[in-house]
């Protein structure tokens, strides 16, 4: 048994050479330890979306993200599609009274409302509704896909 010290921040060329094969001593133990699936969503896979009309990471997602609140609220709700089209999903989540700012000394994302979209395979499949304020970080409100319920998808951006 060999046991080394490894400078991971700010990253050494030992941690660099070894990050892939230690990545996967930690993906098999999250999975067999704590029972976490093979597909369990990663930091890389959220992304932090402004609420704007003007963002273009925003404009390109709303279609996708106004169809996957209709699907939440539906299956979990049991709304019917006229309490979840795209007014209602665009008043309830999107239409914001805060303002956003970039405070100099603030986060580099600035204050405001924000989608904290989680990608899996080149799909959302959980936005987390957010806003980030000088003191704290408010969740609105979280919808995800109904078939990636045993991912525990509430429980892991609560935690995040």
């Amino acid at each position: 048994l060999k046991v080394r010290v490894v400078r991971s921040s700010p990253p050494s060329s030992q941690f660099k050479a070894t990050f892939q094969e230690s990545y996967q001593v930690y993906k098999r133990y999250q999975m067999v330890i704590h029972k976490d699936p093979p597909d369990k969503p990663t930091i890389n896979q959220v992304r932090l979306v402004p609420v704007s009309s003007e963002d273009p990471q925003f404009k390109s997602s709303f279609n996708q993200s106004a169809t996957l609140f209709a699907k939440y609220q539906m299956s979990v709700h049991k709304d019917t599609p006229s309490d979840c089209g795209e007014n209602e999903f665009t008043r309830f989540l999107c239409d914001s009274p805060l303002e956003a700012e970039h405070a100099p000394d603030g986060p580099e994302c600035g204050y405001g409302s924000f989608h904290q979209q989680y990608w899996l395979d080149g799909k959302i499949i959980a936005v987390g509704v957010i806003d980030i304020l000088p003191y704290c970080v408010s969740s609105v409100y979280l919808y995800y896909d109904p078939d990636f319920s045993f991912l525990s998808l509430g429980v892991y951006s609560a935690l995040r």
